[in-house]
């Protein structure tokens, strides 16, 4: 259990840097060509887990898993996380960080929705004080933030929460790591085939006439100095790679409730670092915002854990 503990803190830590290490390098390269280095190099950190993960379970992959894992993949790599790059590159790091962190809510609607998931009296509370904290955070009527910046982050966390629901039925039979490790690879790998795409002259042109310049001719080696060499390492490996095998620790050493609690200290956490590296302000309405996604975190997760904590004191009085 204690290590369960040390994997959370850990992954809060590498899970809140992310928008602030993403930041410091966005005008070094293509947003796209950091998504697929980032998700591919992230794949291949979490494939030794996602092995031994199927030969404990002794199960194999069949060739309807490998579509499933395209599809995942496409929407979690190419779609959100293009979008999610985008966004880095258009507004504030904290303000991504904060708005993001509110996937699960929409993950708990969708799979209300989609798998028809039971939903509580304390989910619907918990939805409306985030989304209120959202709409505090973009302050519609005297907002500084740029609309595209914030279009590009609810879209990319709305998506990935598709793609935590779609995934969930292959999360049953093969576990958490080796849905994440082969999404992200196939995704990477679907991401590279679009940017190769992008070099073909007639559609770089076309794409530039229309004043899409940011997906016309990706690069995919170029940009990297001694500079940024080791903050892309930090992302790429740490963040990406071993942020999300350390995410699926945790979850077998101690619960899916308890390790949701990243989700509830990245939205505190990274805002503090944007301010002490990236030095961006943070304002009164933001604080509020963050304030009511906590809250609205607190209250969606700590019935859950409550629950489960009661379950095993009653197995441990039924064991004596």
């Amino acid at each position: 259990m204690k290590k369960g503990y040390v994997y959370i803190i850990l992954t809060t830590l590498f899970f809140s840097s992310m928008e602030i290490s993403l930041k410091t390098v966005t005008n070094d390269f293509n947003p796209l060509q950091i998504t697929l280095s980032r998700f591919f190099v992230g794949g291949l950190v979490l494939l030794p887990f996602a092995v031994k993960r199927l030969r404990a379970l002794n199960l194999s992959i069949t060739k309807s898993d490998l579509k499933y894992f395209a599809f995942l993949g496409f929407m979690c790599v190419v779609v959100s996380m293009s979008l999610y790059q985008l966004a880095v590159l258009n507004t504030k790091a904290s303000v991504v960080a904060v708005l993001f962190s509110c996937n699960p809510v929409f993950v708990m609607l969708l799979a209300y929705l989609i798998l028809k998931e039971k939903i509580y009296r304390h989910n619907v509370i918990s939805l409306i004080l985030e989304v209120l904290g959202i709409i505090v955070i973009i302050n519609p009527l005297h907002t500084k933030l740029t609309l595209s910046g914030i279009f590009l982050t609810l879209s990319s966390a709305i998506i990935f929460s598709m793609y935590t629901v779609f995934g969930k039925r292959k999360t049953l039979k093969f576990g958490g790591i080796v849905v994440t490790c082969f999404s992200f690879i196939f995704g990477s790998l679907e991401m590279l085939i679009l940017v190769l795409l992008t070099k073909i002259n007639f559609i770089a042109d076309i794409l530039s006439k229309n004043k899409l310049n940011v997906f016309a001719n990706i690069p995919i080696f170029s940009g990297y100095t001694l500079h940024n060499m080791p903050i892309m390492i930090y992302v790429f490996v740490f963040v990406t790679g071993v942020g999300y095998a350390l995410y699926f620790m945790a979850m077998e050493a101690t619960s899916t409730s308890l390790t949701s609690l990243v989700f509830f200290f990245k939205p505190v956490i990274s805002p503090i670092l944007a301010l002490l590296i990236l030095k961006e302000i943070i304002p009164i309405n933001m604080i509020i915002g963050i304030l009511l996604i906590v809250i609205g975190s607190i209250i969606s997760i700590i019935p859950t854990i409550i629950t489960q904590m009661h379950n095993k004191h009653v197995e441990a009085l039924y064991k004596e």
